[in-house]
């Protein structure tokens, strides 16, 4: 998953930063509202971290025009604790959620998990597809009730596809949503990762549509569906 983290506090941007980042999400960051309108018209977030006081141009107005846009990003926004009207014009404006000032980063956490999950309309931190599970909170995937060593780029493409269970993905996503912006990006790679977790994992969840990219796949729903159409 991919974040963009606007905050002009250099301190506080870089600690929700690294916070994220342990988190196993990639993070670009912001600091000014001008570079936060074209980062967020131009790549392909899958949320946005947004601070209400910006130089340049206010986190409001950056949202409105997103919203005018019609970019869908889902958003939480960062306002000043004694400021409630803040709050009421952001949900207002198209944000998701929010979080007041000063804040634990506990919370920022868990309040962008549950957006994510909300978005790919997930129920729950827990991620699964035949013996395969993920946990979105703590990072770990099993197989088959056994823990499984993945590198970061692995477990951000399975997290990935898990996310868009049933969805065609092609490679071109794939690698906008496991690097950042300074990133030198070769969706080449894709293929490295796939074929690494097919040998990691006991069975092939990740199926390839031949020109269109992967698709995550139950095993036995695949099978199950195999067996029908030889039936038929």
């Amino acid at each position: 998953m991919r974040l963009l983290v606007v905050e002009d506090e250099p301190t506080l941007n870089a600690q929700l930063k690294q916070a994220l980042e342990e988190e196993g999400y990639v993070v670009d960051v912001a600091l000014d509202g001008e570079e936060a309108a074209f980062l967020g018209e131009t790549e392909p977030y899958d949320l946005i971290v947004l601070d209400i006081g910006l130089p340049q141009k206010d986190g409001l107005t950056v949202l409105e025009d997103w919203r005018a846009d019609g970019i869908a990003t889902p958003v939480l926004i960062l306002t000043a604790r004694d400021r409630w009207s803040d709050k009421v014009k952001g949900m207002d404006a198209g944000a998701d959620d929010y979080v007041a000032k000063p804040f634990q980063m506990e919370e920022v956490l868990a309040r962008v998990r549950a957006i994510l999950r909300r978005a790919a309309g997930l129920s729950s931190n827990l991620l699964s597809c035949g013996p395969i599970a993920l946990d979105l909170k703590t990072n770990r995937v099993t197989d088959n009730g056994m823990a499984v060593r993945l590198t970061a780029q692995e477990y951000r493409v399975l997290a990935y596809l898990l996310t868009q269970s049933g969805k065609v993905i092609s490679r071109t996503e794939l690698t906008e949503h496991i690097y950042d912006q300074d990133f030198d990006r070769d969706s080449n790679t894709i293929e490295v990762f796939v074929g690494r977790l097919r040998k990691k994992l006991s069975v092939n969840i990740i199926e390839t549509v031949r020109g269109m990219g992967y698709r995550i796949q139950d095993p036995t729903a695949a099978s199950d569906a195999a067996d029908a159409q030889a039936k038929g």
